[in-house]
């Protein structure tokens, strides 16, 4: 069954959120790209552009987190990042289960599906109700 860390992971990976978290005792703001397992345990590849870390932080950064040192994770809203280097094969993800990129060539075991709308009501005759009136005041 998967972790809690794990699931908010997902959530954020399907809706594009980002995540601020504490990994190995540093705050870190990242935007989760891959995630899955390696060895046995829950990974997720992540690209930080912001917050701290051991080494330093580059302006923006790849990052290989086990998920099992990760605690006080939180989604946000805002600003997507992906990096603009591709140039290299990732290596820190052994069994994808999600990619954000929808032509992801690692083959995910779960695909990712752009959220659901609500459905739009209908009439009893099965046309789209009519646009809302504009009342003059």
């Amino acid at each position: 069954m998967p972790s809690d860390a794990y699931k908010l992971f997902a959530k954020a990976i399907q809706q594009r959120k980002q995540v601020i978290c504490l990994h190995d005792g540093y705050v870190r703001a990242l935007c989760p790209i891959i995630l899955g397992h390696t060895d046995g345990q829950e990974v997720a590849l992540a690209y930080q552009f912001a917050g701290e870390s051991s080494r330093g932080l580059p302006p923006g950064a790849w990052r290989c987190l086990q998920l099992a040192r990760t605690s006080n994770i939180e989604l946000h809203d805002g600003r997507w990042y992906a990096g603009s280097s591709h140039q290299q094969a990732q290596k820190c993800v052994d069994v994808v289960d999600l990619d954000v990129n929808p032509a992801s060539p690692y083959k995910p075991r779960r695909p990712l599906t752009a959220p659901r709308r609500p459905p739009r009501k209908r009439s009893a005759a099965g046309s789209p109700p009519p646009a809302p009136s504009r009342r003059k005041r």
